[in-house]
């Protein structure tokens, strides 16, 4: 029997309702605030090369452990001296199956220092990938700041716009009274025009700094809207203690273990001077009688074999010295790192230093003057004693002088979060 299910009028409402619901969640979902902390977070969420790094480090640990053991044995299994014509095991005297057993012993401690070398390297890799959370952070902030710069002067501008709307209505008020001329209708429309242009470029920006942002994120937190409140970066220490925490930068501790991986390749080759060891053992079987009648004896056979390094000019010498070579060009790569290091941080702190004498002057005095000029300018005009060419420049003036306040504000914050970077913060 045939069951049909029947779908009524209200059953196709509440789907369709259903599925707008769930639509529209999914949607608001994805137009949350997204504040600073939250991408931070989200930007070392599985994030791959961190993992990356960490695969690298558990890899070579397991290394060390496997490099730190003595070779397989070799087991032996030979026919000794049998007989051509007939093949017959029991026809000839030293006729034997031998079976026997070989221990290698590596040279000195090399199996020892091989191991340490490893350890040291996995480390290595365990701060390259602290480093790369360290530069995922910055990359975030950096690219988050710069969006907010964009869609605060998409704000700050869309603000203005209805200033320069009443310049255009100011301007063709003084036309019709017969104040003032149709070319500063004309100016003014032109203006407004310049301004939406304006705003067209801030689109564009606004969409390159979204695609930067969920490349770290996810394309969708990337177009997510961020908070108006300027976001608060974790404090940066004095100038002293941030040169002072250079030397534990993840990047010099890297360097810091190839030095010390450099000097365990320099104790390798210095065991090379020492002789390596192998132990062997071996049983013979015979078969048949001696002449006397008694049954032939086995054979146990014992062995030792010594490395003898005595031509070391062209083998052990050479790689002691390539060893010293090495180590001594890790040596210099250090210390260069650590210098460049201290040439950003003279630079960004300076920056950071500068920026905030600048940010003060804006927020103290430069947008309030610009305020007060362009209000003064436009009732002078008002009063016909000023042209409209001083009106407008005192209108872009004060517009130019809000977005170049939030401008030095986010390139402050840049500077921060570089500092930030140098100074190692893991937050």
């Amino acid at each position: 029997m045939c069951h049909c299910i029947r779908w009524t009028g209200m059953s196709w409402i509440l789907i369709v309702l259903c599925f707008i619901t769930q639509t529209l969640f999914a949607q608001g979902a994805s137009r949350e605030i997204l504040t600073l902390d939250e991408a931070e977070r989200l930007s070392l969420q599985d994030e791959p090369g961190m993992d990356g790094f960490n695969a690298s480090a558990e890899a070579l640990a397991q290394r060390a452990t496997a490099d730190a053991q003595l070779p397989d044995p070799k087991f032996r299994f030979g026919l000794m001296n049998f007989p051509t014509d007939t093949f017959n095991r029991t026809q000839e005297p030293m006729t034997q199956v031998q079976l026997g057993i070989q221990q290698a012993f590596p040279r000195g401690d090399s199996l020892a220092v091989k191991a340490r070398r490893t350890e040291v390297l996995s480390g290595a890799q365990r701060e390259l990938a602290v480093d790369r959370g360290l530069k995922i952070l910055q990359k975030v902030r950096l690219s988050w700041l710069e969006l907010y710069y964009w869609l605060g002067a998409q704000r700050i501008i869309g603000q203005n716009r209805g200033l320069f709307t009443q310049l255009v209505e100011v301007t063709q008020y003084q036309y019709a009274v017969g104040k003032h001329n149709q070319q500063d209708v004309i100016r003014a429309q032109l203006e407004l025009s310049l301004l939406d242009d304006r705003l067209e470029k801030i689109g564009i920006r606004q969409e390159q700094s979204q695609a930067e942002l969920g490349r770290w994120l996810g394309a969708n937190h990337g177009r997510r809207p961020l908070p108006k409140q300027f976001p608060r970066l974790p404090e940066l220490a004095d100038r002293s203690s941030l040169e002072a925490a250079l030397i534990e930068h993840p990047l010099i501790r890297v360097d810091r273990s190839k030095v010390i991986a450099g000097q365990q390749a320099v104790a390798l080759a210095r065991e090379a001077y020492k002789p390596g060891w192998a132990l062997g053992v071996n049983y013979g079987f015979r078969g048949g009688e001696n002449p006397n009648g008694a049954e032939r004896a086995d054979f146990l056979s014992a062995s030792v074999t010594v490395d003898l390094p005595i031509f070391r000019d062209k083998r052990q010498d050479r790689s002691l010295a390539a060893s010293r070579h090495e180590l001594e060009a890790i040596r210099f790569a250090r210390d260069e790192r650590l210098r460049e290091l201290r040439q950003k941080l003279d630079s960004h702190y300076a920056q950071w230093r500068r920026l905030g004498k600048r940010s003060a002057l804006y927020t103290d005095t430069l947008q309030l003057q610009a305020q007060e000029n362009a209000r003064a300018t436009l009732l002078a005009y008002q009063n016909d004693s000023a042209d409209f060419a001083a009106l407008t420049r005192a209108r872009v003036t004060e517009l130019d002088t809000q977005l170049k306040a939030l401008r030095i504000r986010v390139d402050r914050a840049k500077a921060q979060a570089r500092l930030l970077y140098l100074a190692g913060d893991v937050q």
